[in-house]
């Protein structure tokens, strides 16, 4: 509450108030008034942190493994895009688990449902919520997590940080939080799609100790439908046969391997990113590492690029048949200062070998006390073939991130037509 000090008039005051400082004293005017209002602390206010994702394409995800069911809000998607179900269920039947030998058993239609943000088949501009129930979920396979943490996965850490956590399935930390990743993703893919003809794809590159040789896999002319012609999404069917048999070798011991996931980016527009901090790959690496399982993020050349002098790494310019300016190779990988030039972005994801597996393993109880744990439940061998989707997904968003804030501040006026195109305009094929 404020307090007021009212100063006498000057002719009547015998003495300054001496409870006032020596400045306030000097002040002793007619009729003047002084309020003074008591210090008070301001409220420290935390958004809850950890579950959204972009800045003008906002996506926030929600729900646990074993929960009722998992989501996502989307805001910020622009209106009059048509927009169903239909539009997300492909891209989450690619996720869903229970779909070969390589994947868990969990059996799991990953049905989705739009309840808001689209309105007689087009989205409305509102906030577009996407929910899908769970069905198959197992508490009993659980129990021993509500004592035991199990190696490498993020049972101690949650608890270490929130002093409490959600046992049944793994809660957030389960990759079942990726549906709506995936659900977003998807709606992403087809403003990319229907605004430039942009296309992002992503396949399994190795497994364990099979890996793809460079330049086995034609990064112009790939398809969806070769990615998709096995079950380990690999589209080179020599190499996926090796990598089904290096995970038959571990599945049947009760153990699991790691993998690399490759993504590229067709007709990627011109100016998505920006310099220092928000680098385009950096957005990007920012984004597949937050996928469950990931440990590792190259771009074009990545780590290998180490090992070439500056003459050999260097991607010479040229202007093609279009009057485009265009590099002869692409070991920057597309982005080059932050910034996409317009080539194929291409990057390559690792993700570790998937901690859950069916074999004792020594840990701490949450008492502290040391035991030999088995894991019950139904879990992945190889997390890599269901991640495909994933990695797209987020590369995504991404992406739409991106374009909304390359058209504000870069083409909301009219471009500088010798030197930028228009974000409707993508490479030709």
């Amino acid at each position: 509450m404020a307090s007021s000090i009212i100063c006498k008039p000057f002719l009547r005051a015998t003495k300054p108030n001496s409870s006032l400082s020596p400045d306030l004293q000097r002040l002793h005017f007619p009729s003047l008034r002084i309020s003074i209002k008591p210090r008070t602390h301001k409220k420290l206010q935390i958004q809850a942190a950890g579950s959204t994702f972009g800045n003008y394409f906002r996506v926030t995800t929600f729900g646990e493994s074993n929960g009722g069911g998992v989501g996502c809000i989307v805001d910020g998607c622009p209106p009059r895009i048509p927009l169903s179900e239909a539009d997300l269920q492909g891209d989450l039947d690619r996720r869903r688990p229970g779909q070969s030998r390589v994947t868990t058993p969990r059996k799991e239609t990953d049905t989705c449902r739009i309840y808001s943000g689209v309105s007689e088949g087009v989205t409305t501009g509102t906030p577009i919520h996407v929910l899908v129930p769970n069905t198959d979920h197992r508490e009993q396979d659980y129990k021993e997590m509500s004592i035991a943490y199990r190696p490498s996965h993020a049972d101690a850490t949650y608890d270490m940080k929130y002093g409490v956590r959600a046992v049944q399935g793994g809660g957030r930390s389960s990759a079942r939080e990726t549906i709506g990743r995936v659900a977003s993703g998807a709606i992403a893919k087809k403003i990319l799609k229907q605004l430039s003809g942009t296309e992002v794809l992503a396949y399994v590159s190795q497994v364990q100790q099979v890996l793809l040789p460079d330049g086995s896999v034609d990064h112009d002319t790939v398809t969806l439908d070769q990615i998709e012609s096995n079950i380990v999404r690999c589209p080179n069917p020599e190499y996926a046969e090796k990598m089904i048999a290096a995970i038959d070798a571990v599945r049947i011991r009760g153990d699991s391997v790691g993998g690399v996931v490759t993504c590229i980016v067709r007709n990627a527009p011109r100016g998505l990113g920006s310099p220092v901090f928000d680098k385009l790959e950096a957005e990007l690496a920012k984004a597949v590492m937050s996928v469950p399982a990931s440990k590792g993020f190259e771009l074009g050349s990545g780590f290998s690029g180490a090992f070439l002098t500056g003459s050999e790494h260097n991607d010479e310019f040229y202007t093609d048949e279009h009057g485009r300016i265009r590099t002869r190779t692409n070991r920057s990988g597309g982005i080059q200062g932050g910034i996409s030039n317009g080539e194929i972005i291409n990057m390559r994801v690792a993700f570790k070998p998937t901690p859950a597996i069916s074999r004792k393993q020594h840990t701490v109880t949450r008492e502290k006390k040391e035991i030999e744990l088995l894991v019950h439940g139904r879990h992945d061998p190889c997390v890599a073939p269901r991640a495909v989707p994933v990695v797209e997904a987020m590369v995504a968003l991404v992406l739409v991130d991106q374009l909304m804030a390359q058209y504000a501040q870069c083409n909301l006026f009219p471009i500088n037509a010798e030197l930028q195109e228009p974000l409707s305009l993508g490479f030709p094929n």
